[in-house]
């Protein structure tokens, strides 16, 4: 894949493109670097480059594991995920600008759970952090359940209601599977590794290869690379001004704002609700995705919280801004 630096939204760079070279007016296209040499390692200002290859930590910690990354294979599968976190330029953007709406959600329901932080990002790398995100396969939500894991994990999937869009919920689900996962492996990694291929392969190539962790195992590809993703992705936005992402505060999406009303029988109209909230039937589907349909039927009475954006959510305004971490921006104090 062909990857140069350029500017995208607050994404500090330069771009020299198209530069006269000779009489005959030949382009030619040229990329500088300017990271500052204070915050990376990678300036050379006097040498245009295409790209800049990141500096590879001798070890690394993945849920209190630390991951020797002197080891051959281990430094050139980070490498290649880490590579892969710079240069995919929007999808690394809409992940810290949505870190910042959803991170304060996850991290306290881990928490609870008696999950590591660390796994906020495995949510990272399967969705980028999209609430809504459907994969080809039909998984869907921030964590990709499909349907029948997410019944099996207590999530209601049906017509009306899917509460693989609700992130609190979804989160709730995935930390049951990551903690079952680690009954079984004792393992951080392997709980990880199994999120993305099942704890029944897992376990059937541990036994095979006569190896406690999968990071020692030989996967098929995307399986083989998905821890290494998660760990990057921590390794990136522990410092993303490192590999050349400078973003201002004003860019970050900010934490929803609602206010939460219980809903115990019928609705017979979702979009008469949500007038009578005094919402648009958009922001009724945008704040509450878990609704499938236009009606409730709701016949076992079962409570559903609707979520009602209040205006600090509707509009952008700059004095509402609040960073969850200041190392993502550039102009935090």
């Amino acid at each position: 894949m062909f990857a140069c630096v350029f500017v995208v939204s607050g994404v500090f760079a330069e771009t020299n493109f198209l530069k006269k070279k000779s009489k005959k007016k030949s382009q030619t296209t040229e990329v500088q670097s300017v990271l500052n040499q204070e915050k990376g390692t990678f300036r050379d200002e006097s040498q245009p480059i295409f790209a800049i290859t990141p500096e590879i930590p001798e070890e690394v910690t993945f849920c209190g594991q630390l991951i020797d990354l002197r080891k051959t294979n281990m430094r050139e599968r980070f490498d290649r995920e880490l590579m892969a976190m710079m240069y995919m330029h929007s999808y690394t953007l809409l992940i810290l600008k949505r870190a910042n709406r959803y991170f304060p959600v996850i991290e306290p329901i881990l928490k609870e759970n008696g999950v590591p932080d660390d796994m906020k990002y495995l949510a990272c790398i399967e969705s980028g952090l999209d609430s809504r995100a459907l994969s080809v396969s039909g998984a869907i939500g921030m964590w990709q359940f499909m349907p029948a894991t997410a019944r099996d994990f207590g999530l209601e999937v049906n017509d009306e209601v899917d509460e693989r869009y609700d992130v609190e919920k979804e989160t709730e689900a995935a930390c049951k599977y990551l903690k079952n996962a680690y009954e079984k492996y004792g393992d951080w990694a392997s709980a990880a590794a199994s999120y993305n291929i099942g704890t029944a392969r897992i376990t059937k190539e541990l036994a095979r290869q006569q190896e406690t962790s999968s990071l020692n195992l030989w996967l098929v590809e995307q399986t083989a690379r998905y821890v290494f993703r998660i760990m990057t992705c921590k390794e990136f936005m522990a410092n993303p001004q490192k590999y050349g992402f400078n973003l201002k505060k004003e860019l970050l999406y900010m934490p929803y704002v609602c206010r939460d009303t219980i809903v115990t029988g019928k609705v017979a109209n979702w979009v008469d609700f949500a007038k009578g909230q005094g919402i648009s039937f958009y922001d009724l589907k945008n704040y509450n995705s878990w609704i499938r349909s236009d009606s409730l039927i709701n016949e076992n009475g079962k409570a559903y919280k609707v979520a009602i954006p209040l205006n600090e959510s509707l509009y952008f305004d700059k004095k509402n801004i609040t960073v969850h971490q200041k190392n993502w921006v550039i102009d935090e104090d």
